[in-house]
C-alpha cells in the first residue's frame, strides 16, 4: 500500500489558485462577516443599554426586526471587506 504525503488522509488536500474562492470558502468568508457584525451589533447596543441611550420602544423594533437572507451580492461584498480587513492588519502589523 503506497504511502501518503498528505498528513490528513480522510481531508481532502487543498490546492487552488491564489484569490478564487470555492463554494465552502465563500459560505465561510459570509459566516465571519455575520458573526464580526452580530458581535458588533450586540456590544453597541449593550452600550446603548448601559447608557440609556435606547428605548424600550427601540428595543422591541430592534427585536422584531427579521434577519435578511445573504444574497451572492452580499457575500462579493463581504469578501472584498475582509480582503480590505487583511490589508489593514497586515499595513498595521507592518508599522
Amino acid at each position: 500500500m503506497k504511502r501518503q504525503n498528505f498528513p490528513m488522509p480522510d481531508i481532502r488536500k487543498v490546492d487552488r489558485k491564489p484569490g478564487r474562492l470555492d463554494a465552502r470558502d465563500r459560505l465561510i468568508v459570509a459566516l465571519y462577516a455575520q458573526l464580526k457584525a452580530e458581535r458588533e451589533t450586540r456590544e453597541t447596543l449593550e452600550w446603548a443599554i448601559r447608557n440609556d441611550a435606547i428605548s424600550k420602544e427601540v428595543l422591541e423594533a430592534i427585536a422584531a426586526d427579521p434577519v435578511p437572507v445573504v444574497t451572492s451580492e452580499d457575500i462579493a461584498s463581504l469578501e472584498k471587506i475582509i480582503a480590505l480587513d487583511e490589508r489593514r492588519s497586515r499595513s498595521r502589523g507592518n508599522d
